[in-house]
Order: structure tokens, then sequence, then C-alpha cells
């Protein structure tokens, strides 16, 4: 018998680092677009935004969201919601993030 391993809330985290907006060159955690992360065994719920609820990029963006964390082992479902609330603001964008955008 096989011990079944169950992806982390970590390992979401750093694939969402793969995950960019197309028209700015920073991933989306960094950007601050992630809300949250929930993990249950091999279930994974992420809730997210856009940089404004209008963004024609959104569904392309949750879309390579939703494929990046499936293919991490162990992940068995995956479920990428689009939230707008509260609206992301510039102030949510991570000191990484800043630094690669020059706002540092």
């Amino acid at each position: 018998m096989t011990q079944q391993t169950y992806i982390t809330r970590d390992q979401v985290y750093d694939a969402l680092k793969d995950v960019y907006d197309p028209e700015i060159p920073v991933n989306v955690v960094d950007l601050g677009l992630v809300y949250d992360v929930q993990v249950e065994e091999g279930d994974v719920e992420v809730k997210m935004t856009l940089t404004f609820a209008g963004c024609g990029m959104g569904p392309y963006i949750g879309q390579q969201a939703e494929w990046r964390i499936a293919e991490l082992d162990g992940v068995e479902d995956v479920n990428v919601e689009l939230v707008y609330d509260p609206p992301w603001t510039p102030d949510m964008i991570t000191e990484d993030g800043k630094k690669m955008l020059g706002l540092d």
C-alpha cells in the first residue's frame, strides 16, 4: 500500500509564480492577484482577481493558473475563481513585484 502524497499551499503559490498577466511582466502572486489558496487533500481552490474587473485577459489568466496547478503531483481537482471584492489596487503588489516593475 503506497501513501498518497498531497499538495501543499506553498507548492500551489510556487506554481502560480509561473502564471503571468500577458500585459504585465510580473507573475500573479507578486502582482497581488491571488487572494486565497485552500488545499484539502488533492483538491485546490484558488480565489484570485484581475488588475481591473473588465480585463479581457481574465479568462486566459484563470485558465493558465488552473493548468499550471493541475500539472502538480498530488492535485486531483482545481477550481480557480475570479473575484472582484476587494478590488485590486497597486498597494497589493509584493516587494518583489515592485522591484520587477521598477517601483521600489
